[in-house]
């Protein structure tokens, strides 16, 4: 492992995980392509007005300067077009596009009348615009600036010479009220289209987490047909092995020579975890094994599963209280794979830590391994995440995830500083007392 700063990894069975948006560069992307549309449409629409305006109602415009300002939109788009396949579209382009959209804007009021236009609305467009494209700070920027161009426009238009039956004078208090209402406009559309837009990506972040565990689920249970069935399929041979093993024990050649019986004693021994094994499996899928489900205690339940384990792990008990448990078979399997993982990353020392906070059980796995590898902390609690070779490797923090979400709890990782890693369990200890199961 790297060394530096410890780096930690959070998976949460208590509420919607959040998940990176997906393809954010292709959205943005996707969203200058529309703003480009949305500017040719504007350079139409502008070319058409200036011409009416002009021509069929005979009122005088400075047609050069406002047919520059629509050629230099014109390159804009043009520019913007060929180049952004070649670079990534951020914020700050966006935002600068919209800028250029409003001073142009701007430039063509000031030229035909100033606020007395009554294109002068078209602000709120842009605004808009920013409000759902942009990010916050952005949005309000923009506002900022559109509220800045309005005043400025409204302020040193020199006014146009209009026919008699076109002409109007807006008094310097209604255009000041004029303002104040487009400020007021402003900032209530971007305040509440800027939090809807952030719902709708709650909303689709909290249904791509729904998807996800959908999807993690169905494997959990095809995973869980499967060992189900390879669980029945064992039963047989190994009780075989274990009625050979008894005869091999009583026989004379065995008992009269040391060597032969401590290896047969080992062998049962071993035969017996792999019973164990297979009944834990069919336990954990539901199926009735013939033995009931033992009642205990926090600290007998980590005591037993620590003994049992091949293992020499260090126990840290510092339970303030022994609360009675019915014995999670599905939670002991998912610590001493935990304990598997420890061995597999080269721990030489590993130390399990038990500790109540509040009514939460708090299980502290910690070993001076290798550690795990970035990839695996940062798609903590994925099947199949691994940096071994072998087949089947990856499920263990997976199992351990699932099992905590099922009871409640959460799974954090990290690499130590010191070296080596650390997973922390937290999970209610009433999904284990006895009142909540029995």
């Amino acid at each position: 492992m790297t060394g530096g700063a410890p780096r930690a990894t959070t998976v949460s069975m208590t509420h919607a995980v959040r998940l990176p948006p997906p393809a954010p560069d292709d959205a943005a992307a996707r969203n200058m392509r529309q703003l480009v549309l949305l500017r040719w449409m504007a350079v139409g629409g502008q070319l058409a007005t200036i011409l009416t305006v002009h021509y069929g109602f005979g009122i005088t415009l400075p047609i050069a300067q406002m047919f520059v300002v629509l050629a230099g939109l014109v390159m804009l788009n043009v520019m913007t077009w060929l180049g952004h396949p070649h670079w990534p579209v951020t914020n700050f382009q966006l935002f600068g596009t919209l800028v250029c959209d409003v001073f142009a804007l701007s430039v063509q009021l000031y030229l035909s009348g100033g606020a007395n236009n009554p294109f002068v609305s078209l602000y709120l467009l842009q605004v808009v615009m920013g409000a759902v494209l942009l990010h916050a700070w952005s949005s309000w920027a923009l506002v900022g600036f559109t509220a800045v161009a309005f005043a400025v426009v409204a302020a040193v238009s020199p006014p146009l010479a209009l026919p008699p039956w076109f002409a109007t004078h807006l008094s310097p208090v209604y255009v000041l009220a004029l303002w104040c209402n487009f400020v007021l406009a402003a900032v209530l559309l971007v305040l509440f289209v800027t939090r809807i837009a952030a719902n709708l990506r709650e909303r689709d972040a909290y249904l791509a987490d729904l998807s996800r565990r959908a999807a993690e689920e169905d494997q959990i249970v095809r995973m869980g047909l499967l060992a189900s069935g390879a669980a029945h399929e064992l039963g047989t041979p190994l009780a075989s092995i274990a009625v050979l093993l008894g005869d091999w024990k009583a026989d004379p050649a065995v008992t009269h020579d040391p060597r032969l019986a401590a290896e047969v004693a080992e062998m049962q021994a071993e035969v017996m975890r792999c019973k164990t094994i297979v009944s834990g499996i069919l336990f954990a899928a539901g199926e009735v094994t013939g033995v009931a489900p033992e009642r205990t205690t926090v600290r007998r339940f980590l005591r037993q599963l620590i003994d049992a384990w091949p293992g020499t792990v260090a126990f840290h008990d510092a339970l303030s209280d022994d609360t009675p448990i019915v014995a999670d078979r599905a939670l002991g399997q998912a610590l001493t794979n935990l304990l598997d993982n420890a061995v597999e990353a080269g721990a030489e020392r590993i130390a399990l830590t038990a500790q109540m906070e509040e009514a939460m059980l708090v299980l502290t796995v910690q070993d001076d391994g290798s550690g795990f590898p970035p990839q695996v902390l940062d798609s903590l609690g994925r099947p199949y995440n691994t940096s071994k070779a072998r087949r089947g490797a990856g499920l263990g923090l997976f199992l351990a995830t699932n099992v905590l979400r099922t009871l409640g709890g959460t799974l954090q990782a990290r690499n130590r500083a010191e070296g080596g890693a650390e997973t922390v369990l937290r999970l209610p200890i009433a999904s284990l007392a006895l009142e909540a199961r029995g």
